[in-house]
């Protein structure tokens, strides 16, 4: 497997890749100013990261409903399915990586390592037993990765190359496609390797000062092609279609940043819109409680407590006048009572495209999805 730096980068100087390169980047630096326009990012990224943390899962098969998700943000001890729990999970594996990259400025194989065992809560590290393959649906082997003792020095060089050393003559986008299907193709873990490669993407973005905040998460696209994805992956290694590849990454990138762009002009309208209602119907009305309302699409009593540092006789009051006057919708489940955002949570649905069994837009429960979940099931199938 040749090193990265070896791939000579006036093949990606092709008109087609120019011409989208030249749109990706615009629509992308759009999408950076835009998020700088929130006076609270924190709530754009967790609000987002629930999403990215449902449709990267879906990719490998985890499929589970906004109603769960939902559910499972605002309670992580919750008696949920296995599946929302995992979905959880890819989001603090995002936070750890996000918070990582503030302290240090670096991707490093230790803080991918760190990711991975968020996501699949243990410490197994990199792989150490040979066997490790890759099949499609019908249980054919499509590829096999490196052996275990070749992969510590592929990280190795892999992280060279995401730190630039040496520098590598290409735009940021171009070399995250490469590093992109460099991770997958060395396949470094036992289970979780395409989501620590999509949490690695938007880090990548923010290292190289593309977005200021991880906010661009082509899962939703991926998903939407996914077929094509698989496809390219192979052909790659196969035929060294590299242009094919890094003009599909490339058309991911503008058509997730128009998406989130659209997601957040969104989320401006519907917070300015409320903010003018609670202000004026509510003395209690607080930025902390609108940025609560929005943070969490079902909010919960002890979150009230928490953000407005207020009993919690005084939280239920807020959370029980807001359901009153249509602001919020109550309901009970199993011991808990969740307070829950209907504009929010439309929104957050409405903006994916429908796939097959989509959710419906108006109701929060998403019991339109189909498929089941089984866990360690990526390793097992060509992902």
């Amino acid at each position: 497997m040749k090193s990265l730096n070896r791939i000579d980068p006036k093949r990606f100087e092709t008109p087609a890749i120019l011409k989208q390169l030249s749109r990706s980047s615009r629509v992308l630096a759009e999408l950076k100013g835009k998020s700088a326009s929130l006076p609270e990012q924190e709530l754009l990224i967790n609000t987002l990261s629930l999403q990215e943390a449902k449709d990267s899962s879906a990719i490998e098969n985890i499929v589970t409903t906004h109603d769960e998700l939902f559910q499972q943000e605002a309670n992580s001890l919750g008696d949920l399915p296995p599946a929302a729990k995992e979905v959880l999970r890819y989001r603090q594996a995002l936070t750890v990586g996000h918070q990582a990259l503030k302290r240090n400025g670096l991707l490093s194989v230790n803080l991918l390592v760190d990711i991975q065992a968020e996501l699949e809560q243990n410490r197994a590290g990199l792989r150490k037993l040979p066997g490790t393959t890759l099949r499609d649906d019908t249980g054919r082997i499509v590829y096999e990765p490196p052996t275990p003792e070749k992969i510590p020095d592929l990280l190795g060089d892999l992280e060279r190359f995401i730190h630039q050393e040496p520098a590598y003559d290409a735009d940021p986008l171009i070399r995250m496609a490469l590093i992109h299907h460099r991770f997958e193709t060395i396949h470094p873990f036992y289970d979780g390797n395409g989501r620590t490669g999509r949490i690695l993407n938007v880090l990548y973005l923010v290292q190289n000062q593309l977005l200021d905040i991880p906010i661009l998460y082509l899962s939703r696209s991926i998903l939407e092609r996914k077929s094509e994805y698989y496809r390219l992956l192979q052909t790659v290694r196969t035929e060294d279609t590299w242009e094919e590849w890094v003009l599909y990454l490339l058309e991911a990138v503008e058509d997730t940043s128009r998406r989130t762009l659209d997601t957040i002009g969104g989320i401006l309208r519907l917070l300015e819109e409320t903010k003018n209602r609670l202000r004026a119907l509510y003395k209690f009305y607080s930025r902390d409680l609108l940025y609560n309302l929005f943070t969490h699409p079902y909010t919960k009593i002890e979150f009230v407590e928490k953000d407005l540092g207020v009993t919690r006789l005084t939280a239920t009051r807020y959370l029980e006048a807001l359901v009153k006057d249509g602001f919020l919708i109550k309901r009970k489940i199993g011991r808990s009572n969740y307070f829950i955002n209907p504009p929010l949570t439309q929104l957050l649905i409405s903006t994916e495209r429908p796939l097959a069994g989509g959710e419906d837009p108006t109701d929060p429960s998403g019991r339109g999805i189909g498929g089941g979940y089984s866990p360690g099931q990526e390793s097992r199938s060509f992902m």
